[in-house]
C-alpha cells in the first residue's frame, strides 16, 4: 500500500535549529546563535510561562473546551468582533487548513505569493485545490501592490496575501487591501496572512471585516508573543459564513496549555511593546551595518542580498551564527536574518560582514 501521488506537494523547510547544527558541527549548542526562524530573541511572556506552570501544577487531563472558549471571547474583545468570528488553531497554519475545508472544492484554484510561506500551497494541495502565482519581483524590491495581485487573478477561489511578507518583510496599507476586496469577484475569499503584524505600524485587516464577507485574517501567537513552540493561532472571519468553524476545525486541536499561555499573553503588552521595539532596533541595525544590499521590511527579519546564499549561510553557521538560506523561497542569493537581542544582532553582523568580505575577495 501506498499514499497517494504527493509528488506535486513539496515538503516544508523550516529554519535549522541548534541542536540540529550543533550535532552536525559537533559544536556546543551554547556557542550558537539562531536568527533563522523568526522566533522572539526575549522568549515567551513571563505572564505565559506562569499560566503553564499553573496548568501544569492543576493538570493535563481535561480537554481545552473552557480554556478554548474563554481566550475566543478575550480575542473577541479586544478586536471588537464575536465570538464566533474568532477561529482559534493550532497556529495561523491550523487556520489555513480550515479555511481551505470550508472554502475549496476539488480542483479550485488558489492564488498564493511567489516568493511566500509554503504553507499556502500545502494546504491547497490537501484539499485537492490546483496553485496559481504572482510574483514579487526581486528588481522592484518585492513590492506588494494591488495591481501585482490582480494582474495575475483569475477568479481563483482563494488569494492570499501577506502583511508584513515573508521572506522579504514587505507590506500591504489597509487601503491597497480594500482596493484588492473590491475588485476580485465575490466568491474569492482574499486572506491576509497577519503572522507578523505586531511589528507592523498598518492596523490590521480585521477592523474591514464589517464590510466585506470575502475576507479572512491570520494572526499567531508565535511571533511577537514568544510562543512558537505552543502552535497557538486564529482566524478572523465575517459574520456572514462564521458558523462553518464547528464543521471544519479539528476538535481539542488547540490544546489547553496553549490556550491558557495565550490567555495570559494577552495580558502582557509590556513584553509584546518591547519585544515590537527590539526588532525595529535589529532592523534598521541591520540595515544600515550590513555589508550586503537589504530589503525594507516591517517584520522581525531582514532579508539580505548576498549573492551565494547556500555558501553565506553554510559559512555563518560554521561561525556560530545561523541565518536562512532563502534558496527554498525560490531566492538562491538571498538569506534572512531574524532580528535578535542586541547583542545576538551585532555579533551576527560582524561575523556576516566578515564572510561577505571573504566571499567577495574569491
Amino acid at each position: 500500500m501506498q499514499p497517494r501521488d504527493l509528488s506535486a506537494t513539496s515538503p516544508y523547510v523550516p529554519g535549522r535549529g541548534i541542536e540540529e547544527v550543533a550535532r552536525d558541527l559537533d559544536l556546543d549548542p551554547a556557542d550558537l546563535i539562531k536568527l533563522s526562524s523568526n522566533e522572539n530573541p526575549h522568549g515567551s511572556s513571563p505572564k505565559a510561562v506562569e499560566a503553564v506552570h499553573q496548568q501544569a501544577d492543576d493538570g493535563l487531563h481535561i480537554y481545552p473546551k473552557a480554556s478554548h472558549t474563554d481566550l475566543t471571547e478575550k480575542l473577541a474583545s479586544r478586536w471588537d468582533c464575536t465570538s464566533e468570528q474568532i477561529w482559534v488553531s493550532p497556529g495561523a497554519d491550523g487556520a489555513i487548513d480550515y479555511l481551505s475545508r470550508a472554502m475549496l472544492e476539488p480542483g479550485d484554484r488558489v492564488l498564493v505569493p511567489s516568493p511566500g510561506f509554503s504553507y499556502y500551497r500545502m494546504s491547497t494541495r490537501h484539499h485537492h485545490g490546483e496553485i496559481t502565482e504572482y510574483e514579487l519581483s526581486k528588481a522592484e524590491g518585492f513590492e506588494q501592490t494591488p495591481e501585482t495581485v490582480l494582474d495575475a487573478y483569475d477568479g481563483e477561489r482563494i488569494v492570499h496575501v501577506t502583511s508584513p511578507h515573508n521572506p522579504t518583510g514587505t507590506e500591504w496599507t489597509r487601503a491597497e487591501i480594500r482596493t484588492l476586496l473590491d475588485a476580485v469577484d465575490d466568491g474569492t475569499l482574499v486572506v491576509v496572512d497577519e503572522a507578523y503584524g505586531e511589528y507592523s505600524e498598518q492596523p490590521s485587516s480585521i477592523g474591514l471585516l464589517d464590510e466585506y464577507d470575502n475576507l479572512a485574517v491570520l494572526r499567531t501567537f508565535s511571533k511577537a508573543y514568544g510562543l512558537a513552540g505552543l502552535r497557538i493561532g486564529y482566524a478572523a472571519v465575517p459574520r456572514a459564513w462564521a458558523d462553518a468553524y464547528a464543521r471544519v476545525n479539528t476538535p481539542f486541536a488547540a490544546n489547553e496549555v496553549a490556550c491558557r499561555a495565550a490567555l495570559a499573553a494577552l495580558d502582557d503588552d509590556e513584553h509584546v511593546e518591547q519585544s515590537v521595539d527590539s526588532a525595529q532596533w535589529a532592523r534598521e541595525y541591520m540595515q544600515r551595518e550590513l555589508d550586503a544590499p537589504t530589503f525594507d521590511s516591517a517584520a522581525n527579519f531582514v532579508l539580505a542580498d548576498v549573492g551565494d546564499a547556500g555558501r553565506v549561510a553554510e559559512e555563518s553557521q560554521r561561525a556560530g551564527v545561523i541565518i536562512r538560506d532563502c534558496s527554498s523561497f525560490g531566492l538562491p542569493g538571498c538569506v534572512r536574518i531574524s532580528c535578535g537581542t542586541r547583542e545576538e544582532t551585532k555579533t551576527a553582523v560582524e561575523t556576516l560582514n566578515g564572510i561577505l568580505a571573504e566571499v567577495t575577495a574569491t
